[in-house]
């Protein structure tokens, strides 16, 4: 499956953004997503991520509560909506596609990765 990540962008710390993710290729809903992010000079970290069925989401701890992952299985798309930014946010973020659930939070359980998206959040 191929993924496109967009959406990212320059806001100001406290404002909101939402990611997407868009697929082809394969059957969309047959893979569990997740959503990782690069900041500079650290290392790839999860996000979020959720179930190919939608019933399910999971979250690092420091995004909770201000992220939602979300997918819509007939457009083929998955989100990251994020509100309350901080200038910690600040990453390339990632779409990935086909872990298994129990490894859904694993970078390296991931078959399939998009080009990823640049958000940076001023102070």
């Amino acid at each position: 499956v191929q993924l496109q990540a967009c959406g990212g962008g320059l806001v100001q710390a406290g404002g909101s953004l939402r990611l997407s993710c868009a697929a082809s290729g394969r059957t969309f809903s047959a893979y569990n997503m997740g959503w990782f992010r690069q900041a500079p000079g650290k290392e790839r970290e999860f996000v979020a991520a959720i179930r190919r069925s939608g019933d399910t989401t999971y979250y690092a701890e420091s995004v909770k509560g201000r992220f939602t992952v979300s997918r819509d299985n007939a457009k083929n798309t998955a989100y990251l909506e994020m509100i309350n930014l901080s200038p910690e946010d600040t990453a390339v973020y990632y779409c990935a596609a086909g872990a298994p659930l129990v490894q859904i939070a694993i970078i390296k359980a991931y078959l399939y990765w998009g080009q990823g998206t640049e958000l940076t959040v001023s102070s």
